[in-house]
């Protein structure tokens, strides 16, 4: 029998670990060195009850935030593929209002609906994003919206980047003017 030959261009290695009881101060100690290390994203993702049947996570990141992730039969949290949903939009949407605010446009609200399709089979990897922006304001100007969400486009936030290997992403946006004496208490 032939001996299996390591890939040639694999990155990812399995290292298996656990933390024993009572070293959470060495995994935050941990955190505060790896601090200094640049660019990288941290979390970890514990399991909340490891005799139960139920697949709940706790989540906590490099940036000391914590949320719940669970499946779809627990209910108690997003899933993973939902966040990924959720990260897309939320990035587009901080490079728009970042622009929006330069070029001080008067947004008094702003959403992001993103709708993601998978694929049927294995890995079920985005085919399809649809991202729609609705802003209201006062006196918004179509033309530096569009600029603002094309040159967002055009940039691709990280996630986006990501997923654009995988999947079409569809960009719509719908505007509601609001008179001004409608809205005196969002006013600068």
């Amino acid at each position: 029998m032939k001996a299996m030959e390591p890939l040639a261009n694999t990155r990812a290695r399995t290292k298996i670990t656990h933390s024993p009881e009572g070293t959470e101060n060495i995994w935050h100690e941990f955190w505060r060195l790896r601090e200094r290390s640049g660019q990288s994203i941290r979390a970890r993702v514990s399991l909340t009850q490891p005799e139960g049947e139920q697949r709940q996570f706790i989540v906590e990141t490099g940036s000391g935030h914590h949320f719940l992730i669970d499946d779809a039969h627990g209910h108690t949290g997003a899933t993973p593929v939902e966040l990924v949903a959720a990260a897309v939009a939320g990035c587009m949407a901080f490079d728009v209002i970042m622009t929006l605010r330069a070029k001080h446009q008067p947004v008094t609200a702003y959403d992001v609906h993103v709708e993601a399709e998978q694929a049927e089979r294995p890995p079920q990897v985005f085919v399809v994003v649809r991202i729609h922006h609705v802003f209201t304001g006062r006196g918004l100007d179509a033309a530096v919206i569009l600029e603002a969400i094309r040159n967002s486009e055009q940039r691709s936030g990280s996630v986006q980047a990501m997923l654009k290997h995988t999947a079409s992403i569809e960009t719509t946006f719908e505007i509601h003017n609001e008179p001004a004496e409608m809205a005196p208490w969002r006013a600068k």
